[in-house]
């Protein structure tokens, strides 16, 4: 089996896995689908040991983790709420909360929402085929994550990013600039960062 298929089977796998929690929440299932967790969960382990070369691919498993990884917390919270009931758990949420937002945003300043990315799209000469997909693909994903599905094409992003190239080449003399996207105070960016290969 290829590492798409077993995307497929993964994707697949966690679609099933997050309708038996529905169930369970709604008390039509008595008991969390513990077992199908533990077989996802061995199937992401295995997955995330295999060292990926395409970055289309490394995406689209980073995209089904994230995925995975907002359901997870999703289950354990409705899971608290289930067994403190609802108003408990807010009221516990908020209180913790009101402690530690205050000091947090002084010390780090912008929310950064996004899971830290991997690795950085390089751009070279110019961007094209899998690197300006995969970027484009995490521009749409964080923009649907954010409910928004006004992601720019992929020749609005080809411009962006050749821009914003030009500018740190002729700021930094580079000939290289990576990029990722970062959710920042709910706002998708992309952050750049100049490579210190100059050229001869």
């Amino acid at each position: 089996m290829t590492f798409d298929e077993q995307l497929d089977v993964l994707e697949e796998l966690l679609r099933k896995l997050k309708i038996q929690y529905d169930l369970f929440f709604l008390g039509v299932r008595k008991i969390p689908p513990t077992f199908e967790r533990a077989k996802l969960d061995a199937m992401v382990h295995e997955m995330s040991r295999v060292r990926l070369r395409d970055i289309s691919t490394r995406f689209r498993f980073n995209t089904i983790l994230g995925r995975y990884n907002q359901f997870r917390e999703l289950w354990s919270r409705r899971g608290r709420e289930r067994d403190e009931g609802p108003l408990d758990y807010r009221r516990r949420t908020a209180v913790l909360a009101q402690d530690t937002s205050t000091e947090s945003k002084q010390a780090e300043g912008p929310s950064v929402t996004s899971r830290p990315a991997e690795t950085y799209v390089r751009v070279t000469e110019s961007i094209q085929g899998e690197a300006l997909s995969a970027l484009h693909a995490e521009v749409t994903r964080a923009q649907n994550e954010l409910g928004k599905g006004n992601a720019p094409t992929i020749e609005q992003l080809s411009s962006m990013v050749s821009r914003q190239v030009e500018s740190l080449r002729g700021r930094y003399g580079v000939v290289s600039v990576d990029f990722r996207v970062e959710t920042v105070d709910g706002k998708v960016k992309l952050k750049a960062k100049p490579i210190r290969d100059k050229q001869p």
